[in-house]
């Protein structure tokens, strides 16, 4: 963790510090006090917005939110810096929550008039406000979708591994896969208290948002900066891979000119030796040589 960048550092402390202060001061309920009302019950505050992202329902809820922002926020960050990503995050967060605020009102204002076409809409609020109180949104999960945006359009060519699928896939239908899985689960099954549309309103809001950047190049958005960064790390494996094959060959040369200097420095060895055993034979003939040069020259002859 202390090698990661710094806002995706603290985002991870402070989500995890807020899901166990939910249970130490579970008498409190944080989750009602954090999470997102919907805007048109009593109990909505603005401040909801920022706070429930912090918030999780249970521990399988953040722990892939964490993972996902662990994975991908790391990556994002480092391209963008910590301000930019800092903002994005906030941003696509933010955007979430007032997307599901969006999808709660229409489904609630289809109901109420459709069920009682004559009353007055102010009157059926008032009415259901306890029915109401009970929307909350909590979660990171409209940020964390916002991410998984942003690493597809930053690298929409890297490959990447999603269980159960066993082939990697390119980030870019990574990104489509989830958006559409979303758009259809938000469509097919509206009330399984999974806030799509949040989830959806983040990728929105991030889409967005990049555009804007990549409009206006002096706000430095990170498109080459993204690039650039795969690019090193493809640079720096190529450039290893290189050095280690170049060590190879040095190491295969060096290894067969050690062999070539021996091979050559004992034939040298051994046509001395048989020099000095045939100049024995010249000097006081064959019958002198002693019965180990006899067979040393005899080995000498076949190694020739």
């Amino acid at each position: 963790m202390f090698s990661m960048p710094k806002v995706t550092k603290n985002l991870l402390i402070i989500n995890i510090l807020a899901f166990i202060a939910m249970y130490v001061f579970r008498a409190l309920d944080l989750n009602n006090v954090m999470g997102l009302h919907f805007f048109l019950a009593h109990d909505f505050h603005l401040y909801q917005l920022i706070t429930y992202m912090f918030m999780h329902a249970n521990i399988e809820h953040i722990f892939f939110n964490m993972f996902a922002l662990w994975m991908f926020g790391c990556v994002v960050e480092r391209v963008w810096g910590a301000k930019r990503f800092l903002v994005y995050y906030f941003v696509c967060g933010i955007g979430a929550g007032i997307s599901q605020e969006i999808a709660q009102f229409v489904s609630f204002y289809i109901t109420a008039v459709s069920e009682y076409p004559d009353v007055p809409f102010s009157l059926i609020v008032n009415a259901n406000q306890a029915a109401l109180g009970e929307w909350t949104t909590v979660g990171a999960s409209g940020a964390i979708y916002g991410i998984l945006l942003a690493f597809g359009m930053l690298f929409p060519e890297e490959r990447i591994f999603i269980f159960p699928l066993p082939i990697p896939i390119k980030a870019k239908w990574f990104v489509f896969f989830y958006a559409a899985v979303e758009l259809f689960s938000a469509i097919a099954t509206p009330g399984d208290n999974v806030a799509h549309f949040a989830h959806l309103g983040g990728m929105v809001f991030g889409f967005f948002l990049i555009r804007y950047w990549q409009r206006h190049p002096g706000s430095n958005y990170g498109y080459d900066e993204g690039e650039q960064f795969f690019g090193k790390l493809r640079r720096r494996w190529e450039q290893h891979s290189r050095k280690k094959e170049q060590e190879r060959q040095w190491q295969e040369t060096k290894s067969e000119r050690t062999t070539d200097w021996e091979y050559n420095a004992r034939k040298k060895e051994r046509q001395e030796e048989t020099d000095r055993i045939l100049d024995k034979i010249r000097r006081s003939g064959y019958d002198s040589l002693t019965a180990e040069e006899k067979r040393r020259l005899f080995e000498n002859g076949r190694q020739q």
